[in-house]
């Protein structure tokens, strides 16, 4: 009976023993993020892409533009069927450069998820790495998930993270 009594007792009161040492952190991957090498490097290359896009769709913008005010000029000399066709041509190019339009868009978006792939995959690596060290059982990100409050018992580890990823 008093076995019985002394294992209750131990199954109550370990978990609250082991509730006082728990700790908690938190980090600020965006503080992180934009120091990596990596991402200044995939920003780089993201802005090269969007002003390849952009001076396309502003080249094509100036042909239409072009072809569409010598197309106003001669509007009134034209015969019905040449005004007709280059009006269709016209249409033709205003629907091919919004595809264009959708198509750069979509392209950009790809292409920074897959930029941002491995330097997520490496920021988490190195998150896990500092709460092992650290022996925290959650390291809150305030980045990604905003929290209300922050007690003082919580651990700051961003510039932890940062150290493990040989950042300053």
């Amino acid at each position: 009976m008093l076995k019985k009594i002394a294992l209750i007792a131990a199954l109550f009161i370990l978990p609250l023993a082991a509730g006082a040492q728990t700790k908690f952190a938190h980090m600020n991957s965006q503080e992180v993020i934009t120091v990596m090498p990596e991402y200044t490097k995939a920003q780089a290359d993201l802005d090269a892409m969007a002003k390849q896009y952009q001076d396309e769709m502003q080249r094509t913008e100036e042909e239409f533009n072009k072809k569409y005010q010598e197309f106003l000029a001669q509007a009134d000399s034209l015969p019905q069927n040449i005004a007709e066709r280059r009006q269709k041509e016209l249409q033709d190019m205003a629907q091919r450069q919004q595809q264009f339009q959708q198509e750069a868009s979509q392209s950009m978006q790809k292409a920074q998820q897959d930029a941002m792939t491995p330097i997520m995959q490496k920021l988490d690596a190195a998150i896990q790495a500092v709460g092992q060290a650290e022996g925290v059982i959650y390291i809150f990100d305030i980045a990604r998930t905003p929290l209300v409050y922050i007690g003082k018992e919580s651990i700051d580890v961003t510039a932890k993270v940062k150290a493990q990823l040989g950042i300053k």
